[in-house]
């Protein structure tokens, strides 16, 4: 990863060849196109993955048939005002975590249940989002939430509870994050996912600026 200015931090996830996709989706590869060394005269390499390879943000449209694609998302719910929260221990994020945090809330949450910097392989066993607890955060004014874990929903979810209850408040989704080493507080947040405006949600660059540095 580039160097970043004194207080700016990136909490993208990067992407190695094989980095680990969800089981079941494509592996995440940079395979060669041209090479200079066999006589091309630029050196290019293609890309094959999945949209929710590392840090990634989920359009309303993959959970719900009717719901906005990415494209339809405005660019700005990504920048912003936001808090990042470290979470105890356990399978789910509760609504309790929010009792614990002062007023107001700013409109965007990132969530550190202790996800590593680099993941070597898929963490099947990760902290999950109770509804309960988006459901609160709405009520707070809350309108994206982000995680370090590969989803809000466990890995052997069916029903996709977590899912649907940010289906039913309208707050977006961003997961993957890489939030190893980030102290809890208030930061600026810009996430730029890749335009994939007919997609279900896109890989994104996810970086934490100090607070107050965009209006």
């Amino acid at each position: 990863m580039p160097d970043l200015p004194a207080g700016f931090l990136d909490v993208t996830r990067s992407l190695p060849n094989f980095h680990p996709n969800w089981p079941g989706d494509p592996p995440f590869t940079v395979t060669p196109g041209a090479r200079m060394a066999q006589g091309d005269t630029v050196n290019t390499g293609v890309i094959h993955t999945s949209t929710h390879t590392g840090t990634h943000v989920d359009a309303p449209w993959h959970y719900g048939d009717d719901a906005p694609k990415l494209g339809q998302v405005p660019l700005e719910r990504y920048l912003g005002e936001c808090r990042v929260v470290h979470t105890p221990p356990g399978a789910f994020v509760t609504a309790e975590l929010l009792d614990q945090l002062p007023d107001p809330l700013p409109p965007r949450l990132l969530l550190y249940t202790g996800q590593p910097a680099h993941w070597l392989t898929f963490p099947e066993d990760f902290t999950a989002l109770n509804p309960a607890f988006v459901y609160a955060a709405a009520r707070r004014g809350v309108r994206l939430i982000g995680t370090d874990s590969p989803s809000v929903d466990p890995l052997t979810s069916k029903t996709l509870d977590a899912h649907h209850a940010f289906l039913d408040t309208g707050i977006l989704i961003l997961e993957g994050l890489n939030l190893a080493g980030v102290e809890p507080g208030d930061y600026t947040l810009i996430c730029l996912p890749l335009p994939l405006s007919e997609a279900d949600g896109a890989p994104a660059r996810a970086v934490l600026l100090p607070a107050g540095l965009l209006p």
